[in-house]
């Protein structure tokens, strides 16, 4: 299919089995939303459905069936997660239900480490968040060449298998990606642009952009704790329009949680991270047409230099609507 031109769409549903993530039952839904983020647990979905599903909790997959006047067809899963009990409401005497579902990730943010627990060091990052997220039902896999842990992560109190698998998945600088059937992968950041979106050839965004440029939160000031050792890093430049004396105040930032490239002193990682934090994030709020394989954290292009989006940007977030052309809004920050 050519994701640019006009298609219909119609929503499907069905109940997973989690033993062995196949569809079992259909269920007829009427509409809803499906919310994707780089936080928390990344994903959730609301739905409207015309029966219940069951009377205690259900796993279900959202589907949906695109087709264009040319022919083309597809059938894409969208969503994968647990759902709450149904609200039921009634009009005379038609009766419809509403569910929040949330993501694969909910059983491994439910499930405590036991008191003690801790990711060792040197122990291979991706290999151990994937033990970590293999608690629950979803499939795990993992790319191989994971960096190995600096520094051993002690549970907290209250530390789940999630929060614990998200602490390390930080550490070595991968992340955690969820497909639409619910398989969750350990992988790379991305570094490869993923869709490009242009006036010319793939014309899908919805020219209602706002464009913003925070600096009001960028630090002058820059503390590197690692262990009993700290490192302060100024920006004290009268030419800097960020400095302590342009600004004629100080902004600081700590990092305790540091991750120092090979040979890198902790003063040469405090000045490197302040020199990061200096530059302004640019973030984009935009509506545009679905198109597949384009999830938070994946990079795009944006070829609008006419309307002054010119750039790389990665998704933060995005919301999609069950509706006439799979209205999606997202926010993207500069790359």
């Amino acid at each position: 299919m050519i994701w640019s031109r006009g298609f219909s769409a119609r929503f499907t549903a069905s109940v997973v089995d989690p033993v062995t993530w196949r569809d079992i039952k259909d269920i007829r839904i009427t509409g809803g939303s499906i919310e994707r983020n780089t936080e928390k647990m990344m994903e959730s979905a609301d739905i409207n459905m015309t029966e219940l599903i069951g009377t205690g909790e259900a796993w279900i997959r959202i589907w949906l069936d695109a087709r264009q006047d040319a022919g083309a067809s597809a059938h894409i899963p969208l969503f994968t997660g647990i759902t709450s009990v149904p609200e039921r409401s009634l009009d005379g005497t038609r009766e419809s239900y509403s569910a929040e579902c949330y993501s694969v990730l909910k059983p491994m943010a439910d499930r405590l480490l036991q008191r003690g627990w801790y990711a060792p060091a040197d122990a291979d990052g991706a290999a151990l968040a994937a033990r970590l997220l293999s608690t629950g039902p979803a499939p795990v896999t993992f790319d191989a060449g994971s960096p190995h842990l600096a520094d051993s992560i002690v549970a907290e109190d209250g530390e789940s298998d999630l929060t614990m698998a998200e602490k390390i998945i930080t550490a070595i600088g991968w992340r955690i990606k969820i497909s639409g059937d619910g398989r969750i992968h350990i992988c790379e950041k991305a570094s490869e642009i993923t869709a490009a979106f242009d006036s010319l050839s793939n014309d899908i965004i919805e020219m209602h952009v706002t464009d913003t440029c925070d600096w009001y939160s960028c630090p002058n000031v820059f503390r590197a704790v690692s262990g009993d050792s700290t490192a302060v890093a100024r920006d004290d430049d009268p030419e800097s329009i960020l400095s302590t004396i342009t600004r004629g105040r100080e902004v600081w930032m700590e990092e305790t949680d540091c991750s120092l490239n090979l040979g890198e002193t902790l003063s040469a990682y405090a000045l490197r991270r302040l020199k990061e934090e200096q530059s302004p994030s640019r973030t984009l709020h935009y509506d545009r047409r679905y198109q597949p394989d384009v999830s938070p954290g994946d990079l795009i292009r944006m070829r609008y230099p006419g309307n002054g989006l010119d750039g790389t940007f990665r998704i933060k977030s995005q919301s999609m609507e069950l509706g006439y052309g799979v209205k999606t809004t997202e926010e993207a920050v500069t790359a």
